[in-house]
């Protein structure tokens, strides 16, 4: 709508701590060859499952290692990056829309923001009382912070109070990302929406970021297609393990 005040869009590269660094360069070896013995054993084809699992793991890595072991007693830089700029926001009054494609990983952001005495809301795919949640971020002055899964961010959500959105794990998909911008960038919005996508630099995901701005037919293929790795040369999923 021409109406609508603009939008202001950042890629923030988030450097990995050394321990977390460590953990995601040993999975993504373990990762490769379990793909290679796994194709060679029953095809790509059959290997599909397996190629998506090890993608999923190696994001939620690049996110915070404890996503993956609960054993992890060490940090995360993008975890430290986010909680930072959480702070600065909402010190200067602002709300924040904080998005994720993982439960766990926004369940760190609340364990974090309750001790800090920050209040928020909660918004999943279990959650109950979605409307009292909904309402509470809207009306309550005090709740600065909304952490929303994507898939339970979807369609209908206004939430115009807030005008910072922080996407903490961007993907191959961008229609999704869109709509997570839309909740606050939408009719009644009367501010300039900051929104923040945080991508941990040397990973997966910056290879995924790159691709994306190359508009290369892999990443095309993965956003298009119901089956992505049908057709898809493997080597060239290798190089994103690389």
């Amino acid at each position: 709508a021409t109406e609508l005040p603009p939008v202001f869009e950042q890629v923030v590269y988030c450097d990995m701590s050394e321990e977390q660094s460590r953990v995601y360069e040993q999975e993504k070896s373990a990762v490769r060859n379990r793909i290679m013995e796994n194709i060679e054993a029953v095809g790509i084809e059959k290997s599909a499952i397996m190629v998506l699992q090890g993608l999923m793991k190696l994001r939620q890595i690049a996110n915070h290692p404890v996503l993956t072991d609960a054993k992890y007693a060490f940090g995360s830089g993008k975890f430290e990056t986010v909680t930072q700029n959480i702070k600065s926001v909402i010190s200067e009054g602002h709300k924040i829309l904080v998005f994720s494609s993982f439960v766990k990983h926004l369940e760190l952001f609340s364990t974090y923001l309750a001790k800090n005495g920050i209040n928020y809301s909660l918004l999943t795919g279990s959650t109950r009382n979605r409307e009292e949640v909904i309402d509470r971020f809207r009306n309550d002055t005090t709740v600065k912070v909304f952490l929303i899964s994507l898939k339970a961010g979807g369609v209908g959500l206004n939430l115009t109070e807030a005008d910072y959105v922080f996407i903490l794990d961007p993907w191959w998909n961008p229609a999704s990302e869109i709509q997570a911008l839309s909740r606050a960038h939408r009719i009644g919005q009367n501010n300039t929406v900051f929104v923040y996508r945080y991508i941990s630099g040397e990973t997966i995901e910056e290879k995924i970021q790159m691709l994306q701005e190359k508009k290369s037919k892999l990443a095309d293929d993965f956003v298009s297609n119901n089956n992505p790795l049908e057709g898809i040369d493997i080597n060239k999923i290798l190089e994103i393990i690389s």
